[in-house]
């Protein structure tokens, strides 16, 4: 995806010439243009922040994974509403995966207060709003803690596979073999946008989980590492990994970024259509 990062002012002194910026490729007078607020409306035009992991996602998962997922969504919703987009946090609290190779685990507290400091200072240069595009389940308990310190809605998240009609389709693709850990979806998605991996001996279903261990294990709520790569040796996580392909990864990604620019669109903060 091209998105490159040169904004000057128009003649009305708001829209950029190009549509999205990344706030890396940035420089400081460029943001500063882009924090103008609309001269009609009075808006103030907000930031996307991708979080995600660096974790095993299985034999056929990329350790970035859920990063990727949530990137890729942010990224393309961040070219079609004209919003700026933050680096991605992916240090994220993982610690039932560290007995698998290329896991980097952060501790909540280490976490939270990483989320804490980032959101502070993009708001405190004015943005209009922070939107958290989550890919990781572990990190929605902080990220949820942390919105509600703003009541006032400058703080918004969603996961991907929580934006409108993303469920509904990872379940019509995949049914129960969605699974919790290694999701066809999101394996789909890096398929559509990074590289695939041949199954192997991946193309074995894994055992099916009960709706006990899924009610119980929501938000990654795992087990010690060890207990948990006794149990699930490969990595999978009830999850049919090899159900995956890139038609559906590029289904899932569209349905996600339509879904992500709706709720922008709503919130009546970018420089729009």
């Amino acid at each position: 995806m091209n998105m490159r990062p040169i904004y000057r002012p128009s003649p009305a002194g708001w829209k950029p010439e190009v549509s999205t910026m990344k706030l890396e490729h940035a420089t400081w007078q460029e943001i500063e243009i882009y924090l103008k607020p609309d001269p009609v409306t009075g808006a103030s035009r907000g930031v996307l922040l991708p979080t995600g992991s660096t974790e095993q996602h299985g034999p056929m998962g990329l350790i970035g994974t859920d990063t990727l997922c949530a990137t890729a969504v942010a990224e393309a919703a961040a070219e079609r509403a004209e919003v700026c987009i933050a680096p991605p946090l992916g240090y994220t609290p993982a610690p039932f995966n560290m007995h698998f190779p290329g896991t980097v685990s952060v501790s909540l507290p280490v976490f939270s207060a990483l989320l804490t400091e980032v959101v502070t200072s993009l708001l405190s240069h004015e943005f209009g709003f922070v939107y958290i595009v989550n890919g990781h389940g572990a990190n929605i308990e902080p990220i949820e803690a942390l919105a509600a310190d703003y009541p006032d809605g400058r703080v918004r998240y969603r996961s991907w596979w929580a934006l409108d009609g993303v469920n509904a389709l990872r379940q019509s693709l995949y049914g129960a073999w969605e699974g919790m850990h290694a999701t066809p979806s999101e394996i789909a998605i890096t398929q559509a946008v990074h590289r695939v991996i041949e199954p192997g001996d991946a193309a074995v279903p894994p055992e099916k989980l009960s709706a006990e261990y899924i009610r119980k294990h929501g938000g990654d709520r795992h087990g010690p590492p060890d207990e948990h790569r006794a149990q699930f040796p490969d990595g999978r996580v009830g999850s049919h990994s090899a159900l995956a392909n890139a038609k559906d990864g590029k289904k899932l990604l569209n349905m996600a970024v339509s879904a992500l620019v709706a709720d922008l669109k709503r919130l009546h903060a970018y420089s729009g259509q």
